[in-house]
């Protein structure tokens, strides 16, 4: 405790300049040698070669999206509406919620078209997606390990079923850094309905540094809490306490060695440089109405459309990976009401961040994905009109855009029912490669030491799926 006879002195004295020049022949000295260490640990990675797209843009449809009534069209189902699903196809199959020994075929209420000059098969719960097709890279063919959420979103995004591994995100930032120092490499933005809890392990820095951890922004109020400073704290003031605790931080480094201080360091950076630059992006007011409308964001909501535009502002300010998740696609039942509200939800705003990364030369250097965790049966979960579908991770679809992606295909298939994938097969962990592939990193070789083990997203699987690369 300071004593109360010097107390004032030596608080009036504490100014940033002061303290450190005071402790030129000590803390000064330690903290040169401290930053310079920071910045060798800092130092991202190169790219093992010409990356096709500098950014990410993941639009995840948490609760799964049904594959047969979006971008897969299957007319045997609607043939084979209401008929049992044959026994050898199901045979030994486990279901999260079905129960029944005879799960009925269900076609799709919904039409599928042709559109573009690639013709590729969309339903009309997407007309303005539709509208997009020829930028459009459809698998069709994408399998996974798991049919419960937690570990099926876990293993989309990290490689693993288990929780503390990396995320997608944390590895580009950590391979790649960012474009610009004043924002966080790897941004999450939510909306939809609350059926499945968002766990913050889905976009987690897992065993690397924990600065490459995705932030969670919030698109109504503050879009960061406690960024702004309480009354009474000047922009000058909290300059003075971050550079007086990343002073006591080095300090500490340098006595324990431990490279969560360091990480902690840069936190508190750029937590002090995003008060000033993220409040700046987050305001989508200053975009043209004409954009705001193109979207259908709409000024003080929290929707998937605000998140889409946001996210555009976000890559191009030169944040290195940016992620939607879309809550409320794990249809059980209702899935006629509730599929066509999600998609309502995101068709038009998915188009216009398309177009708009295109027409402002963006698309070619970004890729956007977008996907679930799984698919959905095809199989109708319950009777009548208010049937759902199950979960279904043996066969299931994503698309990409932009980004070195061949635009204008579609890649693999389902078998006749859309129950397995069956030609050109790609596995989550060849989607993960691919990804890195077209940020330039080589999966094998994009590696961090851990526990006396090299590790990496994809583990020891996957590869490449290069028909899907312009």
């Amino acid at each position: 405790m300071i004593p109360s006879a010097i107390q004032p002195d030596f608080l009036a004295d504490q100014t940033r300049r002061a303290f450190l020049g005071r402790a030129a022949g000590g803390f000064g000295t330690l903290a040169l040698g401290c930053l310079l260490r920071e910045q060798a640990v800092a130092q991202p990675m190169r790219p093992h070669f010409a990356p096709r797209a500098r950014r990410v843009i993941s639009l995840f449809m948490s609760g799964g999206p049904s594959h047969v009534d979006t971008f897969d069209p299957k007319p045997l189902l609607t043939k084979l509406d209401g008929q049992p699903m044959p026994a050898g196809i199901i045979k030994n199959h486990e279901f999260a919620m079905i129960k029944t020994k005879e799960p009925k075929v269900k076609g799709s209420p919904w039409k599928f078209r042709p559109h573009g000059q690639s013709g590729t098969e969309i339903s009309e719960l997407f007309p303005h997606v539709a509208g997009v097709a020829d930028e459009l890279a459809v698998v069709r063919s994408l399998h996974s390990d798991t049919f419960n959420h937690d570990p099926a979103v876990t293993f989309m995004n990290t490689g693993n079923v288990r929780f503390g591994w990396p995320s997608l995100g944390a590895w580009a930032s950590y391979g790649l850094g960012t474009d610009n120092s004043d924002l966080p490499a790897y941004i999450v933005l939510a909306s939809g309905t609350n059926r499945q809890p968002l766990l913050d392990s889905y976009w987690g820095a897992g065993f690397l540094p924990q600065e490459h951890q995705g932030v969670s922004l919030r698109t109504q109020g503050d879009p960061v809490l406690y960024l702004k400073n309480p009354d009474g704290v000047s922009h000058e003031a909290r300059r003075d306490q971050v550079d007086l605790l990343g002073a006591l931080n080095r300090r500490r480094y340098e006595l324990v060695n431990d490279p969560a201080i360091l990480a902690r360091i840069k936190q508190y950076e750029l937590a002090y440089r995003m008060q000033t630059a993220v409040p700046e992006l987050a305001d989508i007011a200053s975009e043209p109405q004409t954009v705001r409308e193109a979207y259908g964001a709409e000024l003080g909501r929290v929707s998937f459309a605000n998140n889409c535009l946001l996210a555009r502002r976000l890559s191009e300010s030169g944040v290195r990976f940016v992620q939607l998740y879309e809550k409320g696609w794990d249809s059980h039942g209702e899935i006629a009401k509730q599929h066509t509200e999600r998609c309502r939800a995101v068709d038009r705003p998915i188009a216009a961040l398309i177009a708009d990364l295109k027409i402002r030369g963006l698309l070619d250097e970004t890729l956007v994905i977008w996907g679930g965790e799984f698919g959905r049966t095809p199989m109708a979960q319950g009777d009548g009109s208010g049937y759902g579908r199950d979960h279904h991770p043996h066969g299931f679809t994503v698309w990409m855009a932009g980004g070195g992606i061949r635009p204008g295909t579609v890649h693999g298939a389902t078998d006749d029912f859309g129950y397995f994938a069956e030609r050109d097969k790609v596995h989550v962990h060849d989607l993960n490669a691919t990804i890195l592939h077209c940020l330039g990193m080589d999966h094998e070789r994009f590696t961090h030491r851990h526990q006396g083990r090299d590790f990496r997203l994809t583990d020891v699987h996957g590869k490449v799926v290069h028909n899907l690369l312009a």
